[in-house]
C-alpha cells in the first residue's frame, strides 16, 4: 500500500483510508461496527486529553497520545463516511454554507 502523501487533501485521505481497510481486511465491518469503534475510540481520545492536563484515568487504563487518538478518531470518520459515500470535502462545505447563516453568540 502506497503511504499518504504528505500534503493529502481530505479525499485522498478517503481513499487512503478505503484502501487500508481493504489491505487489512475490515471491508466487511458495518455501518454500526464502524460508529461503535469511533465512540470508543473518542473515548480513548477523551482519556489522552486528562493524562495531557495531568488528570487522574484509571490505573489500568492504557492511554496513547492526543495526536495518536485523534488520528484514530479520523480514521473512523472517514470510514463511516466512505460506507454511506459520503464526501466529506464537500459535507464540510455544505455545513460550513448553513453554519454562516446562523447567529452566533
Amino acid at each position: 500500500m502506497q503511504s499518504l502523501p504528505r500534503t493529502a487533501t481530505l479525499p485522498e485521505l478517503q481513499r487512503y483510508v478505503a484502501d487500508m481497510e481493504k489491505q487489512r481486511g475490515f471491508t466487511d465491518r458495518t455501518v454500526l461496527d464502524q460508529c461503535l469503534m469511533l465512540g470508543e475510540e473518542v473515548g480513548e481520545l477523551f482519556k489522552a486529553v486528562r493524562k495531557h492536563q495531568q488528570l487522574p484515568i484509571g490505573t489500568t487504563s492504557i492511554v496513547g497520545t492526543v495526536d495518536e487518538e485523534l488520528a484514530d478518531v479520523l480514521i473512523f470518520v472517514c470510514a463511516v463516511a466512505n460506507r454511506y459515500g459520503i464526501d466529506l470535502s464537500e459535507a464540510l462545505r455544505r455545513k460550513e454554507q448553513h453554519n454562516e447563516q446562523r447567529t452566533w453568540r
